[in-house]
């Protein structure tokens, strides 16, 4: 009886595969249900850390005096007086569209503005309570992005956004 029960289930199975088929299908049988996937041409080279280099940041930023720096091959950080105090922080995103980045920050319920920089479209996003700014600079299929935080121990001077303006500026000349 359980001979008989293994070579039920055995067929059974058999049966049920040879039904998914083997995909030997001519292509126009079948039409494609996926687009073709678009390849992202690179946009101009932003270089390390958006051109800039340390002691700019810290000018420009507002910073006084860095305390860690860190940068990798997408991104830069800079902190000053350790954690808690005021950072600024630019990223470089190769193929990803900044409208994805757009609809997150306002699906966080903020507002950005709709910037212009040397003829580059962006957006920026402020908190003057906190002393918080993103901006973020399209470049065909790339963008790139400054933030800067007073921290949670800093006191904000300036505006976040004007400091993030003056480097993005400086990474937009700086192009190759």
């Amino acid at each position: 009886m359980r001979l008989t029960a293994v070579i039920v289930t055995g067929a059974a199975v058999a049966a049920l595969l040879a039904g998914c088929g083997s995909g030997d299908q001519a292509d126009d049988e079948s039409p494609s249900v996926r687009p073709p996937a678009k390849v992202a041409a690179p946009g101009p080279f932003v270089g390390e850390c958006g051109h800039l280099t340390d002691d700019e940041v810290r000018d420009l930023g507002g910073l006084g005096q860095v305390s860690q720096v860190f940068k990798n091959a997408v991104g830069c950080s800079w902190q000053a007086g350790g954690i808690g105090g005021p950072s600024v922080t630019f990223a470089s995103y190769r193929g990803s569209p900044i409208d994805r980045e757009l609809a997150w920050v306002t699906a966080q319920g903020r507002n950005p503005e709709t910037i212009d920089i040397d003829g580059k479209r962006g957006f920026q996003d402020a908190d003057q309570t906190y002393g918080i700014c993103d901006l973020a600079v399209q470049l065909g299929d790339d963008f790139f992005e400054w933030s800067t935080a007073a921290g949670a121990f800093g006191t904000p001077t300036g505006s976040p956004c004007e400091k993030n303006r003056k480097m993005a500026e400086l990474t937009v000349q700086r192009l190759k």
